[in-house]
């Protein structure tokens, strides 16, 4: 099975690993970057590709309608979005605003603007997850947020497309090598002031350690590969699972979160 599949946020990462392997198995791929240089070099890879802005409504609406004028679309990988590290006390309004417009409410977006298309001609939804929403830990509250409630979008929605034509599908990756925690330094610098916090030692001791300091691969990491193993699954096999686990940290927390009581969940959590 090939067709012509969206996929969000191919800079680097998951999204670059994904759109790479479904080109190579025959799938015509757009892709979409944030920079001209990244878009840029997508295309040289002979990929369509486009700019998105998640947070802007208006950027998600061009973006549809051009993908939606240049031929039949057959899936839509929702992968981009971004992380906010930091206290829970410590994140202003503005904070948890910016990081749900892109990981939430832009993803919604995109995802309603394409479902008649799909109604009519059939199609699939992935929305890439995280073991971050199974289960929280310290430092990723934004994160962990946007996961969870993209995990109970992901769920209703699946239950609202049965008996149509549209597939919808969660893969939970947990350690991934990727640019994530470079690519929050940013928007931790904007938003957070750990300096004032009553958790500064804290930031100082561990925090802005993980953040700034060269660290070798987490434990139980595996390649972006791992992830796009399972999107090939999750776009040709005929009956798809509706989630899909990634490394070994996500099939522990799942089966945490359905056994332990909250007094155990929380001990496990604090391991992390």
């Amino acid at each position: 099975m090939t067709g012509r599949v969206l996929i969000t946020g191919c800079s680097s990462g998951i999204g670059l690993d994904a759109a790479r392997r479904m080109q190579s198995l025959g799938w015509q791929v757009v892709a979409t970057c944030r920079k001209d240089e990244d878009i840029a070099a997508r295309r040289s890879e002979g990929m369509e590709c486009h700019r998105l802005d998640l947070s802007d409504e208006a950027s998600v609406a061009r973006l549809a309608d051009r993908v939606l004028s240049g031929g039949p679309l057959d899936a839509l990988v929702n992968n981009a979005a971004f992380a906010l590290p930091g206290a829970v006390e410590d994140m202003p309004r503005g904070a948890l605003r910016a990081i749900f417009e892109t990981n939430l409410f832009g993803t919604h977006d995109l995802t309603v603007r394409l479902i008649p298309h799909f109604r009519r001609n059939g199609g699939r939804i992935v929305n890439i997850s995280s073991v971050l929403g199974l289960i929280g830990i310290r430092w990723r509250g934004p994160y962990v947020a946007t996961k969870f409630a993209l995990e109970g979008l992901t769920d209703v929605l699946r239950l609202e497309m049965a008996g149509t034509p549209v597939k919808v599908i969660l893969i939970e990756p947990g350690p991934i090598a990727s640019r994530i925690r470079v690519n929050a330094i940013p928007h931790f610098e904007r938003w957070v002031n750990w300096q004032d916090s009553a958790r500064a030692d804290e930031y100082r001791a561990s925090l802005l350690k993980r953040l700034y300091e060269p660290s070798g691969k987490d434990r139980f990491e595996l390649p972006p590969s791992a992830v796009s193993d399972r999107i090939v699954h999750a776009l040709t096999a005929a009956r798809p699972r509706p989630r899909y686990y990634v490394t070994t940290p996500t099939w522990l927390s799942g089966t945490a979160r359905r056994l332990l009581p909250t007094r155990a969940l929380d001990w496990v959590a604090r391991q992390g």
